[in-house]
Protein backbone atom coordinates (compact mmCIF):
# COMPACT_ATOMS: atom_id res chain seq x y z
CA UNK A 1 0.00 0.00 0.00
CA UNK A 2 1.62 3.47 -0.76
CA UNK A 3 2.44 5.71 2.18
CA UNK A 4 0.02 8.15 1.24
CA UNK A 5 -2.86 5.74 0.84
CA UNK A 6 -2.07 4.48 4.75
CA UNK A 7 -1.82 7.49 6.28
CA UNK A 8 -5.22 8.29 4.52
CA UNK A 9 -6.65 5.65 6.31
CA UNK A 10 -4.84 6.99 9.64
CA UNK A 11 -6.42 10.56 9.59
CA UNK A 12 -9.39 8.94 9.30
CA UNK A 13 -8.76 6.36 11.81
CA UNK A 14 -9.09 6.31 15.85
CA UNK A 15 -5.86 8.88 15.84
CA UNK A 16 -7.29 10.64 13.12
CA UNK A 17 -10.58 11.00 15.21
CA UNK A 18 -9.01 12.66 18.31
CA UNK A 19 -6.78 14.67 16.09
CA UNK A 20 -9.93 16.16 14.65
CA UNK A 21 -11.88 16.62 18.15
CA UNK A 22 -9.07 18.78 20.10
CA UNK A 23 -8.68 20.76 17.29
CA UNK A 24 -12.37 21.36 17.06
CA UNK A 25 -12.41 22.01 20.76
CA UNK A 26 -10.01 24.66 20.71
CA UNK A 27 -11.54 26.62 17.85
CA UNK A 28 -14.68 26.43 20.09
CA UNK A 29 -13.32 27.41 23.54
CA UNK A 30 -9.93 29.32 22.41
CA UNK A 31 -9.99 33.14 21.64
CA UNK A 32 -10.38 34.21 18.18
CA UNK A 33 -6.72 36.02 18.87
CA UNK A 34 -4.76 32.49 18.51
CA UNK A 35 -2.42 32.41 15.44
CA UNK A 36 -0.10 29.56 14.53
CA UNK A 37 -2.96 27.17 15.29
CA UNK A 38 -4.69 28.68 12.40
CA UNK A 39 -2.09 27.78 9.92
CA UNK A 40 -0.70 24.70 11.77
CA UNK A 41 -3.85 22.46 12.16
CA UNK A 42 -1.24 19.73 14.01
CA UNK A 43 -1.56 18.32 17.67
CA UNK A 44 1.29 17.55 19.33
CA UNK A 45 1.61 14.68 21.48
CA UNK A 46 5.25 13.88 21.21
CA UNK A 47 8.52 15.74 20.33
CA UNK A 48 12.55 15.54 20.40
CA UNK A 49 15.00 17.65 18.67
CA UNK A 50 13.41 18.53 15.37
CA UNK A 51 10.51 16.05 15.02
CA UNK A 52 6.80 16.38 16.21
CA UNK A 53 4.30 13.50 16.30
CA UNK A 54 0.82 14.76 16.00
CA UNK A 55 -2.40 13.17 17.54
CA UNK A 56 -3.12 11.65 13.91
CA UNK A 57 0.38 9.83 14.09
CA UNK A 58 1.96 12.24 11.91
CA UNK A 59 6.00 13.00 11.84
CA UNK A 60 6.89 16.65 10.80
CA UNK A 61 9.90 18.96 10.82
CA UNK A 62 9.38 21.74 12.62
CA UNK A 63 11.62 24.56 11.79
CA UNK A 64 9.73 27.22 13.73
CA UNK A 65 11.42 25.94 16.92
CA UNK A 66 8.42 27.73 19.28
CA UNK A 67 9.45 31.20 17.24
CA UNK A 68 13.09 30.18 17.94
CA UNK A 69 12.60 29.33 21.78
CA UNK A 70 13.85 25.78 20.65
CA UNK A 71 17.69 26.58 20.42
CA UNK A 72 18.29 22.86 21.41
CA UNK A 73 15.48 21.52 19.64
CA UNK A 74 12.53 19.47 21.69
CA UNK A 75 13.50 17.41 25.17
CA UNK A 76 16.70 17.85 24.32
CA UNK A 77 18.59 15.14 27.00
CA UNK A 78 20.84 18.19 28.85
CA UNK A 79 17.81 20.09 29.11
CA UNK A 80 15.34 17.20 30.62
CA UNK A 81 18.05 16.42 32.89
CA UNK A 82 18.34 19.71 34.56
CA UNK A 83 15.12 20.45 35.21
CA UNK A 84 14.92 16.50 36.58
CA UNK A 85 17.53 17.65 39.04
CA UNK A 86 15.91 20.39 40.32
CA UNK A 87 12.72 18.79 40.85
CA UNK A 88 14.36 15.97 42.46
CA UNK A 89 16.32 18.18 45.02
CA UNK A 90 12.87 19.38 46.38
CA UNK A 91 13.81 23.06 45.54
CA UNK A 92 11.17 25.62 45.80
CA UNK A 93 10.14 26.40 42.30
CA UNK A 94 8.68 29.74 42.33
CA UNK A 95 11.04 31.97 44.46
CA UNK A 96 10.63 35.54 43.71
CA UNK A 97 13.67 37.63 43.27
CA UNK A 98 14.97 35.56 46.17
CA UNK A 99 18.61 34.13 45.74
CA UNK A 100 18.98 30.56 45.10
CA UNK A 101 21.80 28.32 44.05
CA UNK A 102 19.80 27.61 41.04
CA UNK A 103 19.64 31.21 40.23
CA UNK A 104 23.25 31.87 40.87
CA UNK A 105 24.77 29.52 38.54
CA UNK A 106 22.33 30.63 35.50
CA UNK A 107 23.27 34.44 36.54
CA UNK A 108 27.40 33.35 36.13
CA UNK A 109 26.52 31.32 33.06
CA UNK A 110 24.97 34.49 31.29
CA UNK A 111 27.38 36.86 32.27
CA UNK A 112 30.16 34.45 30.74
CA UNK A 113 28.71 34.82 27.58
CA UNK A 114 28.29 38.78 27.53
CA UNK A 115 29.68 40.58 25.53
CA UNK A 116 33.11 41.70 26.95
CA UNK A 117 32.61 45.49 27.48
CA UNK A 118 29.50 44.51 29.28
CA UNK A 119 30.78 41.49 31.29
CA UNK A 120 32.54 43.22 33.84
CA UNK A 121 30.19 45.88 35.07
CA UNK A 122 26.70 44.18 33.98
CA UNK A 123 23.07 44.26 36.37
CA UNK A 124 21.01 41.87 35.64
CA UNK A 125 17.18 42.41 36.17
CA UNK A 126 14.76 39.46 35.98
CA UNK A 127 10.70 41.03 34.63
CA UNK A 128 7.97 38.67 34.31
CA UNK A 129 8.19 35.59 31.58
CA UNK A 130 7.95 37.14 28.67
CA UNK A 131 9.71 38.84 25.88
CA UNK A 132 7.36 41.97 25.85
CA UNK A 133 7.54 42.39 29.74
CA UNK A 134 11.51 42.76 29.46
CA UNK A 135 11.09 45.19 26.56
CA UNK A 136 8.80 47.05 28.88
CA UNK A 137 12.00 47.44 31.45
CA UNK A 138 14.44 48.51 29.06
CA UNK A 139 12.20 51.35 28.05
CA UNK A 140 11.41 52.26 32.21
CA UNK A 141 14.90 52.18 32.84
CA UNK A 142 16.70 53.89 30.13
CA UNK A 143 13.81 56.56 30.98
CA UNK A 144 14.22 56.57 35.05
CA UNK A 145 18.23 56.83 33.76
CA UNK A 146 18.17 59.63 31.28
CA UNK A 147 15.21 61.59 32.89
CA UNK A 148 13.97 61.97 29.25
CA UNK A 149 10.76 59.96 27.72
CA UNK A 150 11.01 59.56 24.07
CA UNK A 151 12.08 56.67 21.95
CA UNK A 152 13.79 56.20 18.85
CA UNK A 153 12.63 52.93 16.86
CA UNK A 154 12.65 51.13 13.35
CA UNK A 155 10.33 50.42 10.91
CA UNK A 156 9.40 46.86 10.58
CA UNK A 157 9.92 46.09 14.36
CA UNK A 158 8.71 43.48 16.80
CA UNK A 159 8.93 44.04 20.52
CA UNK A 160 6.59 42.45 21.40
CA UNK A 161 2.60 43.07 22.43
CA UNK A 162 2.10 44.77 25.67
CA UNK A 163 1.35 48.40 25.50
CA UNK A 164 5.28 49.73 25.52
CA UNK A 165 6.59 47.43 23.36
CA UNK A 166 3.92 47.80 20.55
CA UNK A 167 4.45 51.22 20.58
CA UNK A 168 8.38 50.85 19.59
CA UNK A 169 7.03 48.04 17.20
CA UNK A 170 6.31 48.76 12.96
CA UNK A 171 2.61 47.95 13.20
CA UNK A 172 2.06 50.29 16.49
CA UNK A 173 -1.73 52.50 16.03
CA UNK A 174 -0.39 55.66 17.23
CA UNK A 175 2.63 57.81 16.90
CA UNK A 176 4.46 57.74 20.35
CA UNK A 177 8.24 56.63 18.99
CA UNK A 178 10.34 58.70 16.43
CA UNK A 179 10.47 55.88 13.56
CA UNK A 180 13.57 55.30 11.88
CA UNK A 181 14.00 53.55 8.40
CA UNK A 182 16.22 50.03 8.99
CA UNK A 183 18.13 49.10 6.23
CA UNK A 184 17.34 46.43 3.54
CA UNK A 185 18.54 45.50 0.08
CA UNK A 186 15.66 44.14 -1.45
CA UNK A 187 12.82 47.04 -0.26
CA UNK A 188 15.39 49.90 0.46
CA UNK A 189 13.18 53.11 1.46
CA UNK A 190 15.69 55.19 0.00
CA UNK A 191 15.95 52.79 -3.18
CA UNK A 192 18.94 52.41 -3.61
CA UNK A 193 20.07 49.40 -1.16
CA UNK A 194 23.39 48.47 -0.47
CA UNK A 195 25.89 50.13 1.74
CA UNK A 196 24.77 53.04 0.50
CA UNK A 197 20.99 52.50 1.23
CA UNK A 198 22.08 52.18 4.99
CA UNK A 199 24.45 54.88 4.94
CA UNK A 200 21.36 57.44 3.68
CA UNK A 201 20.11 55.96 7.08
CA UNK A 202 22.23 56.45 9.40
CA UNK A 203 22.82 59.94 7.93
CA UNK A 204 19.08 60.58 7.96
CA UNK A 205 18.81 59.86 11.84
CA UNK A 206 21.85 61.61 12.43
CA UNK A 207 20.19 64.65 11.24
CA UNK A 208 17.16 64.13 13.07
CA UNK A 209 18.61 63.93 16.24
CA UNK A 210 20.91 67.11 15.86
CA UNK A 211 18.41 69.58 13.86
CA UNK A 212 17.21 71.51 16.40
CA UNK A 213 14.04 71.75 14.65
CA UNK A 214 13.27 68.03 13.94
CA UNK A 215 10.49 68.26 16.34
CA UNK A 216 12.51 65.07 17.72
CA UNK A 217 14.33 66.41 20.80
CA UNK A 218 16.65 64.13 22.57
CA UNK A 219 15.35 60.61 23.03
CA UNK A 220 15.90 58.61 26.34
CA UNK A 221 16.66 55.52 24.54
CA UNK A 222 17.17 53.78 20.92
CA UNK A 223 16.07 50.45 20.75
CA UNK A 224 16.84 47.50 17.64
CA UNK A 225 16.74 44.49 16.47
CA UNK A 226 20.24 43.44 15.15
CA UNK A 227 17.96 41.01 12.76
CA UNK A 228 14.28 41.82 11.97
CA UNK A 229 12.37 38.75 12.19
CA UNK A 230 9.17 39.39 12.51
CA UNK A 231 10.02 42.73 10.22
CA UNK A 232 10.95 39.82 7.37
CA UNK A 233 14.33 38.55 8.39
CA UNK A 234 16.27 41.37 7.86
CA UNK A 235 20.14 41.49 9.09
CA UNK A 236 21.48 44.79 10.26
CA UNK A 237 24.50 45.40 8.03
CA UNK A 238 27.76 45.56 11.35
CA UNK A 239 28.72 48.70 9.95
CA UNK A 240 25.23 50.22 10.54
CA UNK A 241 25.34 48.90 14.30
CA UNK A 242 28.57 50.60 14.59
CA UNK A 243 27.24 53.77 13.48
CA UNK A 244 24.62 53.80 15.10
CA UNK A 245 26.57 52.74 18.17
CA UNK A 246 28.92 55.43 17.83
CA UNK A 247 25.79 58.15 17.17
CA UNK A 248 24.09 56.90 20.51
CA UNK A 249 27.34 57.23 22.72
CA UNK A 250 28.26 60.87 21.34
CA UNK A 251 25.05 61.71 22.39
CA UNK A 252 24.77 60.24 25.70
CA UNK A 253 21.43 58.01 24.45
CA UNK A 254 21.48 54.40 25.81
CA UNK A 255 21.64 51.44 23.26
CA UNK A 256 19.05 49.03 23.42
CA UNK A 257 19.50 45.59 21.82
CA UNK A 258 16.71 43.47 21.93
CA UNK A 259 18.18 40.08 21.42
CA UNK A 260 14.47 38.29 22.37
CA UNK A 261 14.97 36.20 19.14
CA UNK A 262 18.42 36.30 17.65
CA UNK A 263 20.22 35.33 21.12
CA UNK A 264 22.03 32.10 22.35
CA UNK A 265 23.89 31.35 19.00
CA UNK A 266 20.77 31.86 16.58
CA UNK A 267 22.31 34.24 13.78
CA UNK A 268 25.59 32.58 14.18
CA UNK A 269 27.23 34.34 16.98
CA UNK A 270 26.55 34.02 20.54
CA UNK A 271 24.69 37.32 20.24
CA UNK A 272 23.85 39.17 17.44
CA UNK A 273 25.48 42.55 18.39
CA UNK A 274 28.72 39.71 18.65
CA UNK A 275 29.18 39.73 15.15
CA UNK A 276 29.54 43.60 14.98
CA UNK A 277 31.37 43.92 18.12
CA UNK A 278 29.60 46.92 19.33
CA UNK A 279 28.28 46.61 23.05
CA UNK A 280 25.07 47.65 23.59
CA UNK A 281 24.04 49.75 26.86
CA UNK A 282 20.98 47.19 27.69
CA UNK A 283 20.32 43.86 26.28
CA UNK A 284 16.68 42.75 26.13
CA UNK A 285 16.70 38.82 26.38
CA UNK A 286 14.11 36.13 26.80
CA UNK A 287 13.18 32.68 24.49
CA UNK A 288 16.22 30.75 24.01
CA UNK A 289 17.11 31.75 27.29
CA UNK A 290 14.67 30.04 29.56
CA UNK A 291 15.85 26.29 27.76
CA UNK A 292 12.20 25.98 26.11
CA UNK A 293 10.67 27.51 29.40
CA UNK A 294 9.56 30.99 30.17
CA UNK A 295 12.45 33.47 31.20
CA UNK A 296 13.31 37.11 30.34
CA UNK A 297 15.69 39.09 31.84
CA UNK A 298 17.56 42.32 30.99
CA UNK A 299 21.08 43.15 31.27
CA UNK A 300 22.47 46.51 31.34
CA UNK A 301 25.59 48.97 32.38
CA UNK A 302 26.08 49.34 36.10
CA UNK A 303 25.53 53.20 35.80
CA UNK A 304 21.99 52.68 34.66
CA UNK A 305 21.07 51.24 37.46
CA UNK A 306 19.20 53.83 39.17
CA UNK A 307 15.86 51.88 39.89
CA UNK A 308 13.88 52.23 43.30
CA UNK A 309 13.24 48.81 45.10
CA UNK A 310 9.88 47.37 43.68
CA UNK A 311 10.35 49.73 40.56
CA UNK A 312 9.97 46.36 38.49
CA UNK A 313 8.69 43.18 39.71
CA UNK A 314 6.68 40.29 38.36
CA UNK A 315 5.20 37.24 39.84
CA UNK A 316 6.53 34.45 38.24
CA UNK A 317 10.47 35.93 37.69
CA UNK A 318 11.50 33.45 39.83
CA UNK A 319 10.63 30.58 37.76
CA UNK A 320 13.68 28.45 38.99
CA UNK A 321 12.86 25.32 36.21
CA UNK A 322 13.47 27.99 33.47
CA UNK A 323 16.78 29.12 34.76
CA UNK A 324 18.42 25.46 35.13
CA UNK A 325 17.08 24.31 31.67
CA UNK A 326 17.95 28.11 30.49
CA UNK A 327 22.08 27.56 32.32
CA UNK A 328 22.08 23.93 30.64
CA UNK A 329 21.51 25.58 27.21
CA UNK A 330 23.57 28.08 27.52
CA UNK A 331 26.53 25.90 28.41
CA UNK A 332 25.74 23.40 26.11
CA UNK A 333 25.87 26.16 23.35
CA UNK A 334 28.71 27.58 24.15
CA UNK A 335 30.73 24.46 25.10
CA UNK A 336 29.69 22.96 21.69
CA UNK A 337 30.22 25.76 19.31
CA UNK A 338 26.85 25.39 18.24
CA UNK A 339 27.50 29.10 17.10
CA UNK A 340 29.94 28.76 14.94
CA UNK A 341 27.92 25.99 13.16
CA UNK A 342 24.67 27.89 12.90
CA UNK A 343 27.18 30.57 10.96
CA UNK A 344 28.25 27.77 8.73
CA UNK A 345 25.21 25.89 7.85
CA UNK A 346 23.27 28.91 7.71
CA UNK A 347 25.38 30.30 4.57
CA UNK A 348 25.55 26.54 3.16
CA UNK A 349 21.20 26.58 3.61
CA UNK A 350 20.62 30.23 1.72
CA UNK A 351 23.16 29.31 -0.52
CA UNK A 352 21.65 26.22 -1.65
CA UNK A 353 18.30 27.70 -1.88
CA UNK A 354 19.59 30.84 -4.03
CA UNK A 355 21.12 28.21 -6.01
CA UNK A 356 17.41 25.87 -6.19
CA UNK A 357 14.90 28.89 -6.31
CA UNK A 358 16.54 32.26 -6.83
CA UNK A 359 15.93 31.77 -10.80
CA UNK A 360 12.04 31.50 -9.69
CA UNK A 361 9.63 34.80 -10.77
CA UNK A 362 7.90 34.07 -7.52
CA UNK A 363 11.13 34.63 -5.20
CA UNK A 364 11.92 37.94 -4.35
CA UNK A 365 14.78 37.11 -2.24
CA UNK A 366 16.48 34.87 0.02
CA UNK A 367 18.07 36.02 3.44
CA UNK A 368 19.05 35.35 6.30
CA UNK A 369 22.14 35.39 9.33
CA UNK A 370 22.87 32.03 10.38
CA UNK A 371 19.87 29.66 11.27
CA UNK A 372 17.38 32.87 11.11
CA UNK A 373 16.19 32.15 7.38
CA UNK A 374 13.57 34.37 4.71
CA UNK A 375 12.65 33.61 1.60
CA UNK A 376 10.25 36.04 0.47
CA UNK A 377 7.58 35.55 -2.25
CA UNK A 378 6.80 38.05 -4.76
CA UNK A 379 3.86 38.51 -7.56
CA UNK A 380 5.69 37.17 -10.32
CA UNK A 381 3.18 38.50 -13.10
CA UNK A 382 3.56 42.06 -11.22
CA UNK A 383 5.58 45.13 -12.47
CA UNK A 384 8.49 45.73 -10.37
CA UNK A 385 8.85 48.87 -8.55
CA UNK A 386 10.96 51.15 -10.82
CA UNK A 387 14.35 50.14 -12.58
CA UNK A 388 17.06 53.10 -12.94
CA UNK A 389 19.12 53.46 -9.29
CA UNK A 390 17.44 50.80 -7.23
CA UNK A 391 17.98 48.09 -9.85
CA UNK A 392 21.52 49.58 -10.15
CA UNK A 393 22.66 50.13 -6.74
CA UNK A 394 22.00 46.66 -6.14
CA UNK A 395 23.48 43.68 -7.63
CA UNK A 396 26.54 45.83 -8.76
CA UNK A 397 29.85 46.35 -7.92
CA UNK A 398 30.23 47.47 -4.10
CA UNK A 399 30.38 51.35 -3.24
CA UNK A 400 34.06 52.55 -2.45
CA UNK A 401 32.82 53.39 0.74
CA UNK A 402 29.89 53.64 3.24
CA UNK A 403 28.67 50.40 5.04
CA UNK A 404 28.94 46.25 4.59
CA UNK A 405 26.54 44.31 3.06
CA UNK A 406 25.10 41.56 5.14
CA UNK A 407 27.82 39.33 6.80
CA UNK A 408 28.33 35.67 7.30
CA UNK A 409 31.35 35.26 10.13
CA UNK A 410 30.58 33.61 13.50
CA UNK A 411 33.15 35.23 15.28
CA UNK A 412 32.95 37.95 17.75
CA UNK A 413 35.06 40.65 16.92
CA UNK A 414 35.85 44.06 19.72
CA UNK A 415 34.59 47.33 18.36
CA UNK A 416 35.74 50.78 20.36
CA UNK A 417 33.13 53.67 19.17
CA UNK A 418 35.80 56.04 19.96
CA UNK A 419 38.20 54.90 18.10
CA UNK A 420 37.81 52.41 15.39
CA UNK A 421 37.23 53.18 11.60
CA UNK A 422 33.97 51.99 9.53
CA UNK A 423 35.23 49.60 7.47
CA UNK A 424 33.64 46.37 6.15
CA UNK A 425 34.24 43.36 8.03
CA UNK A 426 36.51 40.64 6.17
CA UNK A 427 34.30 37.80 5.52
CA UNK A 428 31.30 40.09 4.46
CA UNK A 429 28.68 38.39 1.62
CA UNK A 430 29.96 39.92 -1.25
CA UNK A 431 27.28 42.46 -2.61
CA UNK A 432 27.85 41.15 -5.78
CA UNK A 433 25.18 38.47 -4.61
CA UNK A 434 22.63 40.59 -3.69
CA UNK A 435 19.56 40.81 -6.01
CA UNK A 436 19.58 42.16 -9.08
CA UNK A 437 16.21 43.16 -9.77
CA UNK A 438 13.81 45.42 -8.80
CA UNK A 439 11.36 44.37 -5.89
CA UNK A 440 8.26 42.87 -7.18
CA UNK A 441 4.88 43.24 -4.97
CA UNK A 442 4.53 40.67 -2.01
CA UNK A 443 2.76 37.66 -2.72
CA UNK A 444 1.10 36.97 0.81
CA UNK A 445 -0.78 33.99 -1.17
CA UNK A 446 2.02 32.44 -2.37
CA UNK A 447 3.50 32.46 1.08
CA UNK A 448 0.70 30.63 2.43
CA UNK A 449 0.58 28.99 -0.04
CA UNK A 450 4.40 27.63 0.53
CA UNK A 451 3.92 26.85 4.12
CA UNK A 452 0.18 25.07 3.13
CA UNK A 453 2.33 22.43 0.69
CA UNK A 454 5.69 22.70 3.51
CA UNK A 455 2.74 20.93 5.91
CA UNK A 456 1.71 18.59 3.67
CA UNK A 457 5.19 17.23 3.12
CA UNK A 458 5.89 17.42 7.13
CA UNK A 459 7.90 20.75 7.24
CA UNK A 460 6.86 23.63 9.90
CA UNK A 461 7.69 26.53 8.92
CA UNK A 462 6.49 30.17 10.13
CA UNK A 463 5.39 33.24 7.70
CA UNK A 464 6.68 36.98 8.77
CA UNK A 465 7.04 40.01 6.85
CA UNK A 466 5.72 43.12 6.08
CA UNK A 467 2.79 41.46 4.54
CA UNK A 468 3.23 38.04 5.65
CA UNK A 469 5.27 37.20 2.23
CA UNK A 470 8.14 36.13 3.85
CA UNK A 471 8.72 32.06 4.62
CA UNK A 472 10.84 31.94 7.81
CA UNK A 473 13.23 28.57 8.67
CA UNK A 474 14.43 28.73 12.69
CA UNK A 475 15.24 25.26 13.08
CA UNK A 476 16.89 24.26 16.71
CA UNK A 477 21.01 24.58 16.52
CA UNK A 478 21.13 20.78 16.68
CA UNK A 479 19.86 19.99 13.26
CA UNK A 480 21.61 17.38 11.59
CA UNK A 481 23.39 17.68 8.10
CA UNK A 482 21.01 15.06 7.21
CA UNK A 483 17.79 16.65 8.19
CA UNK A 484 19.21 20.31 6.89
CA UNK A 485 18.70 18.67 3.74
CA UNK A 486 15.01 17.04 4.21
CA UNK A 487 14.27 20.69 5.36
CA UNK A 488 15.96 22.11 1.62
CA UNK A 489 14.46 19.40 -0.06
CA UNK A 490 11.09 19.61 1.52
CA UNK A 491 10.75 23.49 1.26
CA UNK A 492 12.44 23.58 -2.50
CA UNK A 493 9.85 20.90 -3.19
CA UNK A 494 6.88 23.36 -2.06
CA UNK A 495 8.00 26.12 -3.37
CA UNK A 496 8.01 24.76 -7.06
CA UNK A 497 4.87 23.15 -7.16
CA UNK A 498 3.49 26.52 -5.86
CA UNK A 499 5.26 28.12 -7.95
CA UNK A 500 4.12 25.72 -10.89
CA UNK A 501 0.28 26.07 -9.89
CA UNK A 502 0.53 29.84 -10.03
CA UNK A 503 1.89 29.49 -14.06
CA UNK A 504 -1.39 27.07 -14.32
CA UNK A 505 -4.09 28.38 -12.70
CA UNK A 506 -2.55 32.39 -11.82
CA UNK A 507 -2.46 34.08 -9.31
CA UNK A 508 -3.08 32.38 -5.97
CA UNK A 509 -4.27 29.58 -7.87
CA UNK A 510 -4.00 26.49 -5.47
CA UNK A 511 -1.50 23.43 -6.26
CA UNK A 512 -2.85 20.16 -7.57
CA UNK A 513 -1.84 17.43 -4.55
CA UNK A 514 0.61 15.67 -6.28
CA UNK A 515 0.73 12.50 -4.21
CA UNK A 516 4.22 11.37 -5.57
CA UNK A 517 6.11 14.79 -3.50
CA UNK A 518 3.59 14.41 -0.41
CA UNK A 519 4.81 11.16 1.59
CA UNK A 520 7.23 13.30 3.70
CA UNK A 521 4.69 14.23 6.08
CA UNK A 522 3.81 11.07 8.04
CA UNK A 523 6.84 8.94 6.46
CA UNK A 524 9.45 7.37 8.29
CA UNK A 525 12.09 9.46 6.97
CA UNK A 526 15.56 8.33 8.46
CA UNK A 527 15.81 12.14 9.89
CA UNK A 528 14.13 14.20 12.59
CA UNK A 529 14.61 11.30 14.95
CA UNK A 530 17.84 12.50 16.79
Amino acid sequence: MAVTESLAEEAHGPAGAVHEGILRRQSARESSARTYARALPIVPVRARGLTIEGADGRRYLDCLSGAGTLALGHNHPVVLAAVRRVLDSGAPLSVLDLATPVKDAFITELFRTLPPGLAGRARVQFCGPAGTDAVEAALKLVRAATGRTGVLAFTGAYHGMTAGALAVSGGAPEVQAARLPYPQDYRCPFGVGGPRGAELGVRWTESLLDDPKSGVPLPAGMILEPVQGEGGVLPAPDDWLRRMRRLTADRAIPLIADEVQTGVGRTGAFWAVDHSGITPDVMVLSKAIGGSLPLAVIVYRDDLDVWQPGAHAGTFRGNQLAMAAGTATLAYVRENGLAERAARLGTRMMEQLRSDLGGLACVGEVRGRGLMIGLELVEPGAPAAGDGPFASGRGGRPEPDGLDAVPSGGERSVYDPGTAPFEMRPGARDPGTAPSRAPRPAAPGLAAAVQRECLRRGLIVELGGRHSSVVRLLPPLTISDEQTAAVLDRLTDAVAAVARADERHGPHGAPEHDPGTGTGMGADTGVGTD
